[in-house]
């Protein structure tokens, strides 16, 4: 899919540490296949066919890789993970390919995207160095990043810095229109419970 667009690489954040969840949400249930919450997005980006696909893990790491299907992904561990996801990508960059020049952003705790999103994103991002996707309620995930704009992603600090990059950078990015609302992700059991909702299932379902 994103061979139009040269190298692109896809990072899959899923270093969280969990703190308000109470257990590592990338190991909860998610689907009827006996997935993972994590595996699930996994899965997604590796359907992205991205050229390179990078996992960052953090907290819950060695579960992670024992529960998950890491299959066709360069990982890596941000040991720094409680200062926040700015520190996973500074991580990732580490392992970045040197052909890559786009750089797709994607949570691993988000797992209402679909490959079509990121098709739609890339689309949709024309010549600009950066992209969001634009839903129905507010600007959300994934993002696309040029390799101008590498740099000064790897100097982010804490879990906002990906947001202060865009409004520092705004006049450079483009909003991609995508129908629906955000895709949920999971920072609370509530959350996690809207997200089962959101896709049918339940948690002993899933």
């Amino acid at each position: 899919m994103p061979s139009s667009d040269g190298f692109v690489t896809g990072l899959v954040l899923g270093a969280g540490g969990s703190r308000r969840l109470g257990r590592p949400k990338q190991l909860l249930p998610y689907g009827p296949a006996s997935q993972t919450l994590l595996g699930h997005v996994v899965t997604t980006a590796r359907a992205c066919d991205f050229d390179q696909l990078v996992v960052a893990l953090g907290g819950a790491a060695d579960g992670v890789r024992e529960q998950v299907d890491l299959g066709g992904a360069e990982v890596v561990v941000n040991d720094a993970f409680g200062s926040g996801c700015s520190s996973s990508i500074a991580t990732a960059l580490g392992v970045v390919d040197a052909r890559a020049e786009l750089l797709v952003l994607m949570l691993g705790d988000q797992p209402g995207v679909t490959p079509e999103t990121v098709q739609v994103l890339l689309a949709g991002r024309g010549n600009a160095p950066a992209a969001v996707c634009r839903y129905d309620d507010q600007r959300g995930h994934p993002f696309v990043f040029e390799r101008r704009i590498f740099g000064e992603l790897g100097n982010l600090h804490g879990d906002k810095g990906v947001w202060r990059l865009l409004d520092q950078r705004a006049d450079d990015v483009v909003e991609v229109r995508m129908s629906g609302p955000v895709p949920l992700d999971v920072d609370t059991p509530e959350d996690y419970e809207a997200v089962l909702a959101a896709a049918g299932f339940t948690e002993a379902q899933a």
